[in-house]
């Protein structure tokens, strides 16, 4: 049996009654005090969240900018330095390698954040579509650590660690060599919570003193460590899709409804050509979401049926959301199937639930925007 991958932090979680689980390869906590108690910190004060499994890549070189066009579906043409885009990378064929961030320092120096599932799959893609670019790839994913600090007393907490003007960094935007109590961070205002907050990458030598000093200054404000649980409760309710869920190499961009971070009319993009005859055709199906009528919960998975109990698709994700005190998730139906208010059934073990297409603005964000 293959020994998991830890993070820097692995040895802090103790401290705080970490409960650790398998994730793709590493062990992280899924809980500290609990899903719910964490998830309403977050919404509330602040949560801290390890996630320095996440994958980083840079790639630099005079066609770095030429290069990223072409492997991404948005466009970062428009990007100015500083700026951070969510984006996708596709298949020839449209299904999904990986959604992403994209951090521009010039024209030829980005830094590619990806999900930790796919680090090794998605760096021999890069690696590959670059074969015809003068770029150099870096995988930096070992080197670097992250944590991310989100939830409505995240600027408070972090201003209080350093003399950096916070509130100059604006949505999905970052800073480099911001010093927090003498440690060098590049710090973004990004996250996957719905709410205000940072991602702080530093080196893997100082995390551990990152996380102390950011847990003891936010005490007081309410700031939580989180794991991994309540990290998928919020992103649900914020309606974030989920590689590996939401998103996978049988899914496109389209069905998802990320359509609008796929700029078809942009210069030629891997899986351009497949997604344009996607959208012109119509679509099969889609993402939409759900609440249940009946009591339960609809988990990953589990199939979705018609009146005439005929199969019209699957939950990608569902809980019972304790910010609205109710069972909602997502799932890809057929497309006749899409409109709100319709009413399908999923089988949860044994029984059939009855459920309804809602909106999948479940909560409103709170993004800090200028």
């Amino acid at each position: 049996m293959n020994k998991l991958k830890t993070t820097p932090l692995h040895e802090c979680y103790s401290a705080h009654d970490g409960k650790l689980i398998e994730f793709f390869g590493w062990e992280l906590p899924v809980q500290f005090e609990g899903i719910v108690q964490e998830h309403m910190a977050v919404r509330q004060a602040a949560g801290l969240f390890d996630v320095s499994h996440m994958g980083e890549v840079k790639v630099i070189g005079e066609d770095a900018q030429a290069f990223i066009q072409y492997l991404i579906t948005n466009d970062i043409a428009k990007m100015s330095n500083n700026d951070v885009l969510y984006t996708l990378m596709c298949y020839e064929y449209g299904g999904v390698v990986d959604d992403l961030l994209v951090y521009k320092f010039s024209s030829t120096h980005y830094l590619l954040v990806i999900n930790a599932s796919n680090i090794e799959k998605d760096v021999e893609w890069i690696q590959q579509q670059a074969s015809s670019y003068h770029v150099m790839i870096s995988n930096l994913s070992d080197e670097l650590s992250e944590l991310a600090l989100q939830g409505p007393m995240a600027e408070q907490i972090l201003q209080e660690l350093t003399d950096e003007k916070l509130k100059d960094i604006g949505f999905f935007q970052f800073k480099n060599h911001v010093l927090i109590q003498g440690i060098d961070c590049l710090v973004s205002r990004t996250g996957y919570t719905g709410e205000d907050g940072f991602e702080i990458f530093t080196d893997n030598c100082s995390i551990s003193r990152l996380w102390q000093l950011l847990l003891e200054k936010g005490a007081a404000l309410g700031l939580k460590p989180a794991g991994l649980g309540c990290r998928d409760t919020l992103r649900l309710e914020a309606a974030l899709s989920l590689y590996g869920q939401e998103l996978s190499k049988d899914i496109s961009p389209l069905e998802a409804g990320l359509g609008y971070f796929v700029k078809l009319d942009k210069d030629n993009f891997i899986g351009q050509k497949a997604l344009l005859k996607q959208k012109k055709e119509g679509l099969k199906r889609r993402i939409v979401g759900f609440e249940l009528l009946d009591k339960g919960i609809a988990r990953h998975g589990y199939p979705i049926f018609n009146e005439k109990d005929e199969v019209i698709g699957f939950v990608t994700t569902g809980y019972q959301s304790p910010s609205l005190n109710k069972s909602i998730g997502l799932a890809m139906i057929d497309i006749n199937y899409t409109k709100l208010d319709t009413v399908f059934y999923i089988q949860v073990r044994k029984r059939k639930l009855k459920a309804q297409v809602i909106s999948k603005k479940f909560y409103n964000k709170k993004y800090k925007k200028s």
